[in-house]
């Protein structure tokens, strides 16, 4: 049963969805907005002067989940690094913090895709066996590894998700098969495994032989580990390679992928949220925030070039990467 502390600070992240953030605009002075506070059921012992101290965590949720959500990358590659860098918490704080936040961030995406009936539930259903247990453990991980080590792990994290951004084509422009390989291929030839069939809301009919599964299952175990260490990783490892190699066509492996985090991220939430005490007063601007962004984020992110959009924020991830790994090693 959850404490009270978990149900009051749930209680408070919906009143802030509604009103509290006008403080954020100017239409609130922090004064008042604290008198509000105190007529809240607030659970004893939250921090109400750090909380308001931290307004600003909620426009800057807006625009990093606009971002996020409008070209297609992983919202925890964002929030992560703002956490530490700029909102000062321990990389530990930071993760579980990033992951909260894009539960919350990736639901609206993760709904649509399920109404379109985009989502190859069969294949889903083998990476989530790699990737919630691998989750979980990355969680765990995160609060025993010593904070120099998470911190580097985290910069090299960055370094390499970076460089995948601006190496790889954007999951939308990828051939299925591409670099399937001969081994792959023989695998794919010499067993039949049947065909999936993916009968889309608007009409649209997708088939493709079934992948042989461990390649997927290992990438998702790889990628949910990493996920649960740094926040960030599932999607950005998955998506493609279940393109290129596993031949789906792109709209299935990017909701199938999103479908996977989602399930993979709560999990992870939920471990560092038992492993350590929530930052309460950092989510409870983080979550409405996204909630926001990501609105906007779908709607114009039809407007912008993904391909350039995801290079762009890469050169940004390593840019990120190498300054907290320079605040680590140079300390």
């Amino acid at each position: 049963m959850m404490d009270d502390r978990a149900l009051g600070a749930g209680h408070l992240v919906a009143v802030l969805g509604a009103g509290i953030p006008l403080v954020a605009v100017g239409t609130l002075d922090v004064g008042t907005a604290g008198s509000l506070l105190t007529s809240l059921p607030v659970p004893a012992g939250f921090p109400v002067d750090q909380f308001l101290a931290h307004w600003w965590v909620f426009p800057a949720s807006i625009l990093f989940s606009m971002i996020a959500l409008s070209s297609g990358v992983s919202g925890a590659l964002f929030f992560s690094p703002f956490f530490i860098l700029v909102v000062g918490l321990s990389p530990a704080q930071a993760i579980g913090a990033g992951l909260m936040t894009e539960v919350f961030g990736m639901g609206n995406g993760l709904l649509n895709y399920v109404r379109q009936r985009v989502v190859d539930y069969a294949t889903a259903k083998w990476l989530l066996l790699g990737a919630v247990p691998s989750v979980v453990v990355g969680a765990l991980a995160a609060h025993y590894v010593p904070t120099t080590l998470l911190t580097l792990a985290f910069g090299v994290g960055l370094l390499g998700l970076g460089a995948f951004l601006v190496s790889y084509e954007p999951p939308e422009e990828c051939v299925p098969g591409e670099e399937e390989g001969e081994y792959l291929e023989r695998k794919r030839e010499n067993i039949d495994r049947g065909e999936t069939v993916i009968e889309a809301s608007d009409g649209e009919t997708y088939r493709y032989d079934v992948c042989w599964r461990p390649p997927g299952v290992a990438l998702a175990t790889a990628g949910g580990f990493v996920t649960g260490l740094i926040s960030a990783g599932l999607p950005e490892i998955t998506t493609t390679q279940l393109i290129v190699r596993c031949r789906l066509p792109p709209r299935v492996a990017i909701a199938t992928s999103v479908f996977v985090l989602g399930i993979a991220a709560m999990a992870g939430a939920i471990v560092h949220a038992l492993a350590a005490t929530p930052v309460w007063y950092v989510v409870a601007w983080s979550i409405p925030g996204v909630l926001i962004g990501g609105t906007i984020g779908t709607r114009i992110g039809k407007c912008l070039p993904s391909d350039l959009m995801e290079r762009a924020l890469g050169v940004v991830f390593v840019g990120v990467g190498l300054i907290v790994l320079a605040s680590e090693l140079l300390a």
